[in-house]
């Protein structure tokens, strides 16, 4: 299951957005209103649950500075990744998209499809707030 957010522009160069992403504390900022929990469990890594959903351990996988950062799950159960595709459009813009990749049965697909896509809107959309 392949899923992608809309491309959002924020006002830093892409160098400064990649930063804020690479710190795991920042996706705190990111995060839904309906979050139940989110904990830092390690300096790359991170533990959030939404309000009736299970907990989730992201790890960042993957770095290449200053235009991707890839997360994906710590648990085999799930496996998936997050990846943030950063291009610098000005001098103080860039644009930021999400892209969702995961492995799932066609049941878990139709399950979690509609409340992935909203979930990475939602960090998408909030890129500004870093």
């Amino acid at each position: 299951m392949n899923l992608e957010s809309q491309k959002v522009i924020v006002d830093k160069p892409a160098s400064q957005l990649f930063e804020s992403l690479s710190d795991v504390r920042n996706f705190e900022q990111l995060m839904p209103e309906n979050i139940a929990k989110f904990e830092v469990t390690s300096e790359d890594s991170f533990v959030f649950a939404l309000k009736g959903m299970p907990e989730i351990k992201l790890k960042v996988k993957e770095k290449l500075p200053p235009n991707k950062i890839i997360l994906g799950a710590a648990s085999d159960k799930l496996p998936f990744t997050l990846t943030a595709n950063i291009n610098e459009i000005g001098e103080n813009q860039s644009e930021v998209q999400l892209l969702f990749e995961g492995e799932f049965n066609a049941m878990m697909a139709m399950m979690i499809k509609g409340p992935i896509s909203k979930f990475i809107e939602t960090l998408a959309g909030n890129m500004s707030s870093l």
